[in-house]
């Protein structure tokens, strides 16, 4: 006999798309609550990439790679304007 796991236990990938809704709106959305899933989440990332017996380069490749996106995206409408503009 299978168990019932309540949807707000559920990962994203076990949520079926009809509970998409319900899934999300049983988030906690108060300052505490985001800053709560940004520490889960950056916990996560650490046990997965950083914090392992035989690491590698990829934890710190990928914090750098974001980096270098995250500011591309903020300097884009800068960039824009310089590939439009003609030098004669």
């Amino acid at each position: 006999m299978a168990s019932v796991v309540p949807v707000k236990d559920k990962k994203l990938l076990e949520v079926k798309l009809g509970e998409l809704p319900s899934w999300i709106l049983m988030w906690d959305f108060s300052p505490s609550g985001i800053f709560r899933a940004f520490r889960r989440g950056y916990y996560q990332y650490y046990n997965k990439y950083i914090d392992v017996r035989k690491g590698s380069i990829s934890g710190i490749t990928m914090v750098l790679a974001c980096y270098v996106l995250f500011n591309y995206c903020l300097s884009y409408k800068h960039l824009k304007h310089e590939w439009l503009r003609k030098y004669h």
